[in-house]
């Protein structure tokens, strides 16, 4: 995290602004598919929870820091899912490989320090069969948009404690040695482009990969 404002201000934050009707909205659509055993990376506030389905039988919430723990406690005691909290990086899981059916990952790859050796984990740490689920915003596919991306990339950074809006999510999955099932990609509605061209869609560690 950044600092004090990292710490105390940041999660209050994040919470307000990711907690709206459209991303609820969006939450709701991808993990209607999350199922069995799992991960979530950037388990952040714990605004998930409330869309999980029926068919999960338990999640494993990963995060590297507590970020407003009476309010994780809160909606963690309103879930039906056994929550197990796990503070650890995304790119070094203390799982076992091979060990949870699907992984989750909303809004978080924009600021892991390292993407790709964050969906190597994902894909460790997946059994043969099972997906990722993700929903992420990125870098747009319009030149004059990923101009803009990349010239407030570093303003960002700091407003969103390492978030970074130029990044390329959808090749970053591809080159992760999962094979993507669907991508979809849009801008939410009356948003800007910069900060909500949106990456959706499910990717499966098959046999062999």
């Amino acid at each position: 995290m950044c600092g004090l404002y990292g710490r105390y201000v940041f999660p209050w934050l994040m919470d307000w602004l990711l907690r709206g009707e459209k991303f609820a909205e969006q939450r709701k659509k991808v993990l209607a598919d999350a199922a069995g055993v799992v991960v979530e990376i950037g388990f952040g506030t714990g605004l998930n929870l409330a869309h999980y389905g029926p068919h999960v039988v338990r999640l494993l919430a990963v995060e590297p820091v507590a970020m407003l723990p009476a309010k994780v406690r809160q909606r963690i005691s309103a879930s039906s899912i056994p929550v197990e909290r796990i503070e650890a990086p995304a790119e070094s899981l203390p799982l076992t490989s091979g060990s949870c059916d699907c992984a989750v990952t909303t809004w978080t790859l924009c600021s892991v320090r390292d993407v790709a050796g964050s969906l190597v984990e994902l894909k460790r740490v997946l059994r043969p069969g099972g997906k990722l689920i993700f929903l992420e915003h990125g870098l747009s596919d319009d030149p004059a948009v990923a101009k803009w991306q990349g010239r407030l990339t570093p303003v960002q950074r700091v407003l969103g404690c390492g978030c970074h809006l130029d990044r390329p999510i959808g090749r970053f999955i591809e080159h992760s040695g999962l094979a993507v099932e669907r991508m979809n990609r849009f801008v939410l509605d009356n948003e800007s482009p910069i900060v909500a061209t949106m990456y959706a869609g499910v990717a499966r560690k098959t046999e062999g990969r």
